[in-house]
């Protein structure tokens, strides 16, 4: 009974619109009093839950990918790309996935991958007449690769709440990221080849290589980024204050930057970070309240004594995941569900890295989907759009991201091949 009314509280205040914040640090603290727990576990919860060393990557990562965006570095990537891919049918909406795949190896962040190239794409689309539904669609898609493709800010806090690996989650990120973005290209030529929309002529082999040169900075970024991380030579904290000191230099040594971008770079960081950071302040105050509580405990007794089998377990999360998606966004889902569901993924015996690129290709569904799909506003924002327009165009992503968690299970090998047998 504890467990329902728990629950329903929580949806409750949430439906209140209470900042999930918010929602779930009071509701913890009015648990702990409730049972006569000390209530000075609560600022040792929320000192804790900041003081992480894994959780120094999250504003490190979101200062580079907010300085790249200031810095105009999507426009050199999207132009180089172009040059290689424009002239072929559908040819802007490929160099727009693969443009948004090459970002996300640096960025971390869904907004900052859909800003950053939404920004330079939709006009060039729009110029050339692609469909306006499936332009903001791809982009909003396009942009979630920013949160699988490593180095992904909702893998790392996966990581220090689950105490899973991080660079492993990293690897296992790899593979579904880019047959995700090979699906969505494959949709884009597909998508294109009767459109009317205008083909580019094709470049000059000199031309390619100019677009190249220009792009090439932020190429050795990314890979500066991932390679120092899988080589074993720094952490992924170190990694991310590397990458932001070498976008700095970049930046300002390209004439891209000023001090006045670079301090609403700062200022965009800061705000982002202190939203993920209270989230995360108020997710472990709730996680200690319903762990004094046994409630994570309950529901993975109830769920093993109901579901033997791990495939029905897997079905059953699938679609709460996808019925929570509908109300919050990506971080506040990771942050509530994961704690509850990780004791019972344990005794079921499922692979905890696994699990984490199926729940974050899961939440990535969310993040184009109504009413709160964050990357929908975001392509509203930057296209000056409808949402319809927006949603409309992102449905069909949306289902190839579905039909992959589901192949996920039966394939495991594209998330698990990489960190457990190639390397």
């Amino acid at each position: 009974m504890e467990v329902i009314l728990i629950l329903f509280s929580l949806i409750g205040l949430l439906l209140l619109r209470v900042p999930v914040a918010f929602a779930m640090g009071a509701l913890g603290v009015v648990l702990l009093w409730l049972k006569g727990f000390p209530l000075i576990a609560v600022p040792q919860r929320l000192f804790g839950s900041m003081d992480s060393f894994e959780l120094l990557a999250v504003p490190l990562f979101l200062l580079m990918s907010n300085v790249l965006l200031k810095g105009g570095v999507g426009r050199d990537l999207f132009a180089s790309v172009q040059a290689w891919v424009g002239h072929l049918p559908g040819g802007l909406g490929v160099a727009t996935t693969m443009s948004c795949t090459l970002f996300s190896a640096i960025s971390g962040s869904s907004v900052a991958t859909a800003a950053t190239i939404g920004t330079v794409a939709i006009p060039e689309m729009d110029k050339r007449g692609y469909d306006r539904p499936f332009t903001l669609g791809q982009l909003a898609a396009g942009g979630t690769l920013g949160i699988l493709i490593p180095p992904s800010i909702p893998l790392i806090l996966y990581g220090v709440v689950t105490e899973s690996s991080i660079p492993t989650l990293f690897l296992a990120g790899v593979g579904p990221g880019l047959f995700l973005a090979t699906l969505f290209i494959i949709y884009a030529v597909i998508y294109n080849r009767k459109s009317n929309a205008q083909m580019l002529q094709r470049y000059s082999w000199g031309e390619r290589f100019r677009a190249t040169l220009y792009a090439l900075p932020t190429v050795v970024l990314a890979i500066a980024i991932i390679g120092s991380i899988y080589a074993g030579i720094a952490t992924p904290s170190e990694s991310a204050g590397v990458g932001f000191v070498l976008a700095i230099v970049m930046t300002f040594a390209m004439g891209r930057m000023n001090w006045e971008k670079f301090s609403a770079a700062v200022h965009d960081a800061m705000r982002t970070t202190s939203m993920i950071f209270i989230i995360v302040a108020g997710a472990k105050v709730f996680s200690y309240a319903i762990t004094l509580y046994l409630i994570p405990q309950t529901i993975s007794g109830f769920l093993t004594s109901n579901i033997s089998s791990p495939t029905l377990f897997i079905l059953a999360v699938g679609l709460v995941l996808l019925i929570v998606g509908f109300f919050l966004e990506a971080l506040s889902m990771l942050l509530i569900m994961v704690p509850v569901l990780y004791p019972a993924l344990q005794a079921m015996g499922i692979d905890p890295i696994w699990f984490g690129i199926f729940f974050v290709v899961l939440i990535e569904t969310a993040l184009i989907t109504p009413p709160v799909g964050l990357n929908l506003f975001v392509i509203q924002a930057v296209g000056k759009a409808r949402l319809e327009d927006v949603v409309k165009g992102a449905m069909p992503f949306a289902l190839i991201m579905l039909s992959t968690a589901i192949l996920l299970w039966f394939w495991k090998d594209l998330a698990l091949f990489i960190p457990y047998k190639l390397l």
